[in-house]
């Protein structure tokens, strides 16, 4: 292995977004003679789905507001599925990180008029506590955040994906992580004593989704590849309102944030009529998960639009005001041919957030010493279902309690281990297999994966339709193994790289339909039309994904209330 370059840092975070950031300048603050290097599949600060986040960052801050009023809300919003320690983590820990995003790190959010941070409404919550920049709070966050990064003396691998997890000789710890850099094609193994995986999520194997292209759940995937085990899988969040542009357009499930119905905006079915309110008495500020299935129903039941969605409709509510506190939203809907301020934007349900993910403690520690984990890539915060606003909570909140756990970590108990060389060997393998076939039609594979899903593992589900998802996800990898890509020039050979995305959603995409499978009932963003009753909240379990060898293991763990009971309250009165 010659041509494999090799470099050693103390700290190696995986990952530009919030929860990445917010790690590396919280290492670099309390031990600053160690070395910390952000390796980034793109540009940091210009990729990413924190740099995406529109609607704004949910924290008790206002009088009449509690964290515990908070708490519950994320509780019962996550169907009691939710680890309850991590949850109570999220929402005192949001109050400190806000205050350090504006008084530290330069943030500015919105005000009212007596200088007091503006809170707007967010469906499912029972308060008005999301904090933004108008719908622009990713890019707020995200600059500020990325400046602070740049001025601290902080390495940066721009353009390189992580591929494997490397362990010791031993399988005991995590040695470091092998990459490539994208830049020239060429392999390069980051030896480190603590990695944190940050790289978010991503559900973009659906036909319609949010995140960025680049998002390929690369993390959860090299996760289930080094024997980690994953929880909530089958809990995958549907934004009920993507832009619906088209089939030629990227700009098709892109979010038109959820403050448009928590202001006021109705949801129209192709007959011009309000629907929601047959689905539940909050009407269109109800929770994710039950307006993207009435959405779906009003979908499947023909009750559509030219595009085959439904109508977002917000010309009843003040034209000036709209365009003041959604610019964004606004511009972004002129730019694809609609009038969000007196028209009528056509919407479908868009792949958004993965409640699922890497099993974690509330200090960022995993099962795999050395290895840390923040964000998107975790599983257990949010239970069945997340709240809007509570993402980039999660992701800022966790990522400065990583920072401080590694620096803490790292001076005691931080060693540098030699790799398992084998490891290495078979991760380049499982790289390089394309590029000794034939080119084939990726295209071909990817819009398959995307009616798999979507028909089969996507808003509503059955034993049937995971089954043939089940067996046509087997198809799609074998069929996959098949097609090769030119393996000439292997600087930003995006083909090769599209095709180690494709490996990894269809590795994710089995998990999610494994735990699918072992849920046999319907729990927030999870709906089993065979199995529609939720259960007994007080027996919750939720679903734990292994990999071992080639095949997806799954087992039910009971979920532990540690701080409040179903039935009960943190509430006085």
């Amino acid at each position: 292995m010659s041509d494999l370059d090799r470099i050693e840092t103390d700290v190696l975070i995986l990952g530009s977004g919030g929860a990445g950031l917010f790690a590396a300048l919280h290492v670099k603050a309390a031990q600053p003679d160690l070395s910390v290097t952000v390796a980034v599949k793109g540009l940091l600060g210009k990729c990413g789905c924190t740099r995406m986040v529109q609607g704004g960052y949910n924290v008790a801050l206002a009088p009449d507001d509690s964290t515990e009023r908070h708490f519950m809300d994320t509780i019962e919003g996550g169907k009691w599925l939710n680890d309850q320690d991590l949850a109570w983590t999220l929402v005192t820990g949001a109050q400190e990180r806000i205050r350090e995003l504006e008084n530290e790190l330069g943030c500015f959010f919105d005000r009212n008029e007596d200088g007091s941070v503006h809170q707007k409404a967010f469906a499912g919550q029972t308060f008005d506590r999301t904090v933004h920049k108008g719908d622009l709070t990713g890019i707020e966050i995200i600059n500020r955040l990325s400046e602070q990064v740049w001025s601290r003396g902080i390495e940066r691998l721009e353009d390189h994906r992580a591929v494997e997890f490397i362990k010791s000789e031993d399988g005991g710890a995590l040695s470091g992580v092998l990459m490539i850099d994208i830049r020239t094609g060429d392999f390069r193994f980051v030896k480190a004593k603590a990695v944190l995986l940050a790289t978010g999520g991503g559900p973009t194997m659906y036909r319609y989704h949010t995140p960025s292209g680049e998002k390929t759940c690369d993390g959860m995937a090299m996760s289930l590849r080094a024997g980690l085990s994953l929880r909530d899988m089958e809990m995958v969040q549907f934004h009920p309102t993507g832009l619906l542009a088209g089939e030629d357009t990227r700009m098709t499930g892109t979010v038109l944030e959820e403050g448009l119905r928590g202001y006021g905006a109705y949801l129209l079915g192709g007959d011009g009529e309000r629907f929601m309110d047959k689905h539940d008495d909050r009407g269109e500020r109800a929770t994710r998960d039950i307006v993207s299935r009435a959405i779906f129903e009003e979908m499947r039941e023909g009750n559509i639009g030219p595009l085959g969605g439904v109508y977002l409709s917000m010309g009843h509510l003040d034209g000036d005001e709209v365009r003041r506190q959604f610019k964004g939203m606004v511009e972004r809907c002129a730019d694809c041919g609609f009038d969000l301020v007196s028209g009528r934007v056509e919407v479908v349900p868009t792949a958004h957030y993965m409640m699922g993910g890497v099993e974690f403690e509330a200090d960022c520690k995993t099962s795999l010493i050395g290895l840390f984990a923040a964000g998107e890539d975790t599983g257990g915060v949010h239970g069945a279902n997340r709240l809007g606003g509570n993402g980039v909570a999660n992701s800022t909140v966790f990522g400065g309690i990583a920072g401080d756990s590694i620096a803490e970590w790292v001076p005691a108990e931080g060693t540098f281990y030699d790799p398992d060389e084998a490891a290495i060997e078979s991760a380049l393998e499982l790289c390089r297999r394309p590029l000794d076939r034939s080119a084939g039609d990726l295209e071909a594979i990817r819009l398959r994966l995307y009616d798999v899903m979507w028909e089969d593992a996507g808003i509503v589900r059955d034993a049937a339709s995971l089954e043939r998802a089940r067996v046509a996800l087997m198809s799609l990898d074998r069929d996959l193994d098949g097609i090769g890509v030119s393996g000439g020039d292997l600087a930003y050979n995006l083909t090769w790289h599209d095709w180690m995305n494709l490996k990894n959603l269809i590795l994710v995409s089995r998990a999610i339909t494994a735990a699918a499978v072992a849920r046999v009932d319907s729990r927030g963003a999870h709906f089993r039309a065979d199995f529609p009753d939720s259960g007994p909240l007080a027996a919750s379990a939720f679903t734990r994904v292994v990999m071992k060898g080639d095949d997806m293991e799954t087992q039910s763990e009971p979920v532990k209330f540690t701080r409040v009971q179903p039935g009960e309250t943190l509430l006085d009165g």
